[in-house]
């Protein structure tokens, strides 16, 4: 397990004690596309970091899903309620494709948090980095306009173009179909 989480990127700045002490508390899992990984209204006990393929987390509205996030090779997923507060979540985490993770259970995430500083204070920047990014996300949906969102999407993630269903795009931007399809229309 050593090796193999070496050589994905989240783990880079850990030294190599760091790191075998976390391949002891990992675990490789593979899901096939369409697994609900993470369930809304459920507490979570797994932290996991995707290897290979993309997900996403969405929230049940009124007769909808509503995608909030995106996650490719190197991402990291988990419920947020749980994670931070032992709590049931308020997301659902569906796998889009077949996917590789590596899965670590919180109560030896968190034992190893109380053991060794340099584990916690890399725990502490995932959690900081994700609360950026959903800042970000929220700022960006107040004041820019669909197309630039979309334009936006396109820049930072060219492959989820390719990759994802398009009904997951225009929920995460915060349009319909139809709206997707006409900006996409301009933007070729």
């Amino acid at each position: 397990m050593y090796s193999q989480l070496k050589n994905i990127d989240i783990f880079k700045p850990l030294t190599n004690e760091a790191l075998e002490r976390l391949a002891a508390v990992s675990r490789q899992v593979e899901h096939p596309k369409g697994t609900i990984l993470i369930h809304a209204d459920k507490t979570e006990p797994y932290f996991y970091i995707l290897e290979n393929g993309i997900a996403r987390a969405y929230s049940d509205g009124e007769n909808q899903q509503i995608t909030f996030w995106f996650g490719q090779n190197g991402a990291v997923l988990f419920s947020f309620n749980s994670y931070i507060n032992n709590g049931p979540g308020y997301e659902n985490i569906e796998l889009l494709e077949h996917c590789s993770l590596i899965q670590i259970k919180l109560t030896d995430l968190f034992l190893l948090y109380d053991q060794h500083l340099e584990i916690a204070n890399w725990g502490r920047k995932i959690a900081e980095q994700e609360l950026i990014a959903t800042e970000r996300r929220l700022i960006d949906r107040a004041f820019k306009g669909a197309a630039e969102r979309y334009q936006d999407f396109v820049d930072q993630s060219p492959e989820l173009i390719k990759r994802v269903a398009l009904k997951h795009i225009a929920s995460y931007l915060g349009v319909t179909q139809v709206t997707l399809s006409r900006i996409r229309a301009t933007h070729k």
